[in-house]
């Protein structure tokens, strides 16, 4: 029978057990960082009946999904974690308490065309605060604090979260008299860090948005708006009275500043950012991205925003909510190609692994199950194999112990535990290595997944 090569799809990403333990240990800390401020954990269906995951999509969304057939039934994978959200809320409305805060973290499908550290399966990391009829702008303005305490757990320093409003922009296409083009100029707009101000200005004013250069001036002039958080907030207070979208956008973007220290954000880590719009047209309010400032070229790590009415295509109830999204995947790609995964971070499968040296191996399973019941993860290695192969197993697992029982050890209750980084090895009593091996546990837990600088 022919051999099938084996093959991993291009753009589906699948990891080495080293690289993997680090991206489960990221997960671990988002979870934490999330439950910290009352998320609860949920998960919905990969897959979902066609005509409700593509109730709200069009366009090139609706290109990218991987649609099925399953007997009679028309199926797509999810393409995000926000439109499941939406049908999960709909349909259990009556069973959960608002505001519902909750936190996913789970794989997405995209049948985009696959590029560097661009995926078609790949994991996105969300939480979201679902209101009923009304959502308070104080959650607003906690989302910075979750996305600062976030990235310091996973080790980040340098990182700034950019802000602002899209009432305020709405209210100042408003006053120039372009509401009905405020769409198109902010998604034009949202690409400035990437084209720059004169391409942006070309755009602005070429043929399908249709501007005056005037016009465009202002709206460049408008978004340079620079300095510190107050700085910019005074230069902004110029504009009001104007427009009472653009007040209450104002008005919004001041509370989220002002209760920062609070919530325990630094300035240093948060900037009042005019040219924020997100290209996604259902933001409403307040809107989020994140970047690296050593890295810029990676570009957001972090972003969402305020949205009116999450669940429209499913109900006639107004479910506003404020959410961001991490995607997850190509942040750990990108974080591996910039050499910024702590190799000091523990990665081994087991904290102890159990070598036999004897025919009878009760003592060696004794010690095994000793040892889980503590709370070390224990790993009994039972084949037979030369010294020199089991010490090199080991070192491949990267195992912090190894744990050693023959007649001597045995006979006196105890275990020869070594240390595999220090080469130090010493007699102790099962009780004793257990002790030893969770104070390394514990020590390794603090280690950060990301090493900045």
């Amino acid at each position: 029978m022919a051999k099938q090569k084996p093959r991993t799809l291009s753009g589906f990403m699948e990891l080495l057990p080293g690289a993997q333990m680090q991206m489960e240990r990221m997960m671990e800390l988002l979870r934490h960082s999330y439950s910290l401020y009352g998320f609860t954990p949920l998960d919905t269906p990969v897959i979902e009946a066609s005509e409700v995951l593509l109730a709200k999509a069009g366009g090139e969304t609706e290109k990218q999904i991987y649609r099925f057939s399953k007997g009679d039934t028309d199926l797509s994978l999810r393409f995000d974690l926000t439109v499941p959200l939406a049908k999960y809320v709909a349909l259990h409305y009556a069973e959960l308490s608002f505001p519902f805060r909750r936190y996913q973290i789970g794989k997405v499908y995209r049948g985009e065309r696959a590029q560097r550290g661009r995926f078609r399966e790949f994991y996105q990391a969300d939480i979201d605060i679902i209101g009923d009829g009304q959502l308070d702008i104080m959650n607003e303005a906690e989302i910075p604090s979750v996305i600062y305490r976030t990235f310091t757990a996973l080790g980040l320093r340098r990182f700034q979260i950019r802000v602002n409003n899209r009432k305020i922009l709405n209210g100042f296409y408003a006053m120039l008299g372009l509401s009905d083009r405020a769409a198109d100029i902010m998604r034009t707009v949202d690409k400035l860090d990437k084209i720059g101000p004169e391409k942006v200005a070309a755009l602005l004013t070429g043929e399908e948005i249709g501007l005056t250069a005037e016009q465009a001036a202002e709206i460049l002039k408008f978004i340079a708006i620079r300095g510190t958080n107050g700085e910019v907030l005074a230069a902004l207070e110029g504009y009001r009275g104007r427009n009472e979208g653009f007040d209450q956008g104002l008005t919004e973007l001041e509370t989220v500043v002002e209760n920062l220290g609070g919530f325990g954000v630094p300035e240093e880590n948060f900037a009042v950012d005019l040219t924020i719009a997100r290209g996604l047209d259902y933001y409403t309010g307040t809107v989020y991205e994140t970047t690296l400032l050593d890295h810029p070229e990676i570009g957001s790590v972090c972003s969402g925003g305020r949205y009116d009415n999450l669940a429209e295509y499913y109900t006639d109830r107004q479910l506003p909510g404020v959410g961001i999204s991490i995607g997850l995947t190509r942040l750990f790609y990108v974080l591996g190609e910039q050499g910024m995964l702590n190799p000091a971070l523990p990665t081994a499968p087991a904290d102890v692994l159990i070598l036999p040296m004897t025919e009878d191996l009760s003592p060696a399973i004794a010690l095994a199950t000793a040892l889980r019941e503590a709370g070390v993860r224990a790993q009994l290695y039972t084949e037979r194999k030369k010294f020199k192969a089991k010490m090199s197993y080991a070192d491949r697992l990267g195992v912090p112990y190894a744990a050693f029982l023959g007649e001597d050890e045995i006979s006196r209750g105890l275990v020869s535990l070594k240390d595999m980084a220090t080469g130090e090895q010493r007699l102790v009593t099962p009780e004793q290595a257990a002790q030893i091996v969770n104070e390394r546990v514990v020590a390794g837990r603090r280690v950060a997944p990301i090493l900045e600088g």
